[in-house]
């Protein structure tokens, strides 16, 4: 383990102005390139990601015996039988819970190990779903290993999802190659950041897999993947809109003015939330000819919101609302205390550590606003907790962000975008 590192979070004497293109969406790459892994002939991924949870995915399945071509943000995948192997997950929760399904039909065992913090994030979900579909797996967390037989018998699988929407996203995006597909019977809490089991769902039918989600019956928390052919697809992967968030949240406590070019009219992507989310708490948000432009006001409100669907955002809204005026209420995210680290008490902490005023609830937080200070903010090696301090850092001078470069497992050099914002360049 290296030294400890902080950086300086740049603080804002003025309005922030920018236009700031970003890469492509980690959970649309991930998804892509485990879809052209199991398609039957090769596919193209077009502005794909180039992060350490998309590189750990795409050194995976290498590992696994894939052909993956190309440098940058174009990759061919060539698909080939699935071999034993090793696959480090570091801390990417879409390689630990989209890849053991894969790796179940491969011919060999396959180490899956990561991060020490990776260690401790909930697995008995999807590796007993595994089970119960027939697979050959030893462990429950990391590390374990799943001892692949070149096939997955399939079939009726209950699961309590309420952890995580990956559990249900892992076990669809490989269910076509199981003999008998699979059906998913989810037992427990509502499912958190349903638009993530969306989007492998229209992703899944772009390849031609056939699903049905409980959208389309009147069976409550249930999907089914018929058995059959994965197709190649020619994937072009949009902006990530997650990792946009932090960028669109400078100008609302600026009352600057940033504008992210190529955001979707249509998206399955949870970040898009955050256009009402901003105009709720009084800036202006206009999408026209592709580009989102949000300018802040002169004071940003509290919001009472409930994120359950789009925990992701919530490290993003808890630094918003430390810098509103009134308290506000983030509800229905009890699940994030099993993400990259426990989310709900590290923004407690680190908020209070600089003066804030923040309450755990069993569901989310309470935050008051209160006159912040500089310190340093513990990022607990995650990328969103990271983001989060530098919002926070744009209004709060003097603020010490540990391990900025957490920020490479989604968004590479977010320190050189962060500071070309500020410039007023793109």
């Amino acid at each position: 383990m290296g030294p400890v590192t902080f950086w300086s979070a740049p603080y804002a004497a003025g309005p922030v102005r920018a236009s700031v293109p970003l890469p492509g969406s980690k959970s649309i790459t991930n998804r892509a390139l485990v879809l052209a892994a199991l398609a039957e002939g090769s596919s193209t991924v077009t502005g794909a990601l180039r992060s350490r949870d998309t590189n750990l995915m795409i050194d995976a399945l290498r590992a696994l015996g894939i052909g993956i071509e190309g440098v940058d943000t174009t990759l061919t995948i060539t698909p080939a039988p699935l071999t034993g192997a090793a696959v480090d997950c570091g801390l990417a929760g879409t390689v630990m819970r989209f890849l053991p399904p894969v790796a179940a039909l491969a011919d060999g065992d396959v180490e899956f190990d990561g991060d020490e913090q990776a260690r401790t994030r909930p697995l008995d979900t999807i590796l007993d779903g595994l089970r119960a579909a027939g697979a050959d797996v030893d462990g429950s967390a990391l590390p374990f290993v799943v001892h692949g037989h070149g096939a997955v018998r399939g079939g009726t699988v209950t699961i309590d999802a309420s952890g995580s929407s990956q559990f249900v996203s892992g076990l669809l995006l490989s269910a076509a190659r199981f003999d008998e597909g699979i059906t998913i019977h989810h037992s427990g809490k509502p499912v958190p950041s349903m638009p993530h089991i969306e989007m492998t769902i229209e992703m899944l039918r772009a390849a031609g897999v056939r699903v049905e989600s409980p959208s389309d019956s009147t069976e409550a928390d249930t999907w089914v993947v018929a058995p059959g052919p994965i197709r190649p697809v020619n994937w072009t992967i949009e902006p990530d809109l997650s990792n946009a968030t932090a960028f669109l949240a400078a100008a609302a406590v600026t009352e600057g003015e940033v504008s992210v070019p190529f955001w979707p009219h249509r998206t399955t992507q949870p970040g898009d939330a955050i256009r009402e989310i901003l105009e709720r708490m009084g800036a202006d948000v206009v999408l026209a000819e592709s580009v989102l432009t949000v300018r802040g006001p002169k004071q940003l409100h509290g919001i009472d919101i409930d994120l359950h669907d789009i925990g992701e955002l919530t490290p993003t809204v808890a630094a918003l609302a430390a810098l509103a005026e009134g308290p506000s209420w983030l509800r229905g995210i009890a699940h994030l205390r099993g993400h990259e680290t426990d989310r709900l008490a590290a923004l407690s902490t680190e908020i209070n550590r600089l003066g804030g005023q923040v309450t755990e609830t069993d569901d989310g937080l309470e935050i008051t606003p209160a006159p912040l200070h500089g310190g340093q903010w513990h990022s607990y090696a995650d990328h969103r907790m990271a983001t989060a301090g530098a919002i926070l850092g744009l209004r709060v001078d003097g603020i010490e962000i540990e391990d900025i470069g957490t920020t490479a497992k989604t968004l590479p050099d977010f320190v050189g975008l962060w500071s070309h914002m500020l410039d007023g360049s793109s």
